[in-house]
């Protein structure tokens, strides 16, 4: 038994367990889940926004507790071990991003990219270290007009009928 590769891929593991609760965090404004994805020495530059994680994530509760809908998907993840407690990590992401603006309208985009980050494992726990979020692409959407109660119960399907 190679305890080397069965290590690498309970690390590899954790990492990609971190980028999913991240994801999760965002979407639901979780914040035990936003604050336990980065080290509290953790930096992050996030489009307009470069500094402390800690801020990132009070910035982001701020705007995501305002019940807007937020859908974030990660894939293609790429793991670069640089020795025990180390690796750059790069993943690709698509999201769908919903919340209100000023004006009380609605807004939509949906961003694609990369994040490429930095993990630290610390007494045997993965996290970020830093994170650079790359956007190759930025589509500004008209959300529809009709509720989603109303979008939502006319797909549902009726077995008893047909």
């Amino acid at each position: 038994m190679d305890h080397e590769k069965i290590a690498e891929l309970l690390d590899r593991e954790a990492i990609r367990d971190r980028l999913y609760r991240y994801c999760r965090g965002v979407d639901r404004a979780d914040e035990a889940a936003l604050r336990s994805s980065y080290w509290p020495d953790a930096h992050d530059s996030h489009g307009v926004y470069s500094g402390s994680a800690e801020a990132l994530v009070e910035l982001a509760l701020g705007i995501f507790k305002t019940k807007p809908r937020n859908i974030h998907q990660i894939t293609n993840v790429l793991n670069e071990f640089i020795g025990p407690a180390k690796a750059a990590v790069e993943s690709y992401f698509t999201a769908r991003q919903r919340g209100p603006e000023r004006a009380r309208r609605i807004h939509q985009a949906l961003p694609c990219g990369r994040y490429c980050d930095l993990f630290q494992k610390r007494e045997g726990e993965w996290r970020y270290a830093e994170r650079t979020v790359v956007y190759d692409w930025l589509e500004e959407q008209t959300p529809p007009a009709a509720s989603e109660v109303k979008r939502f119960s006319g797909s549902i399907l009726h077995l008893d009928e047909g």
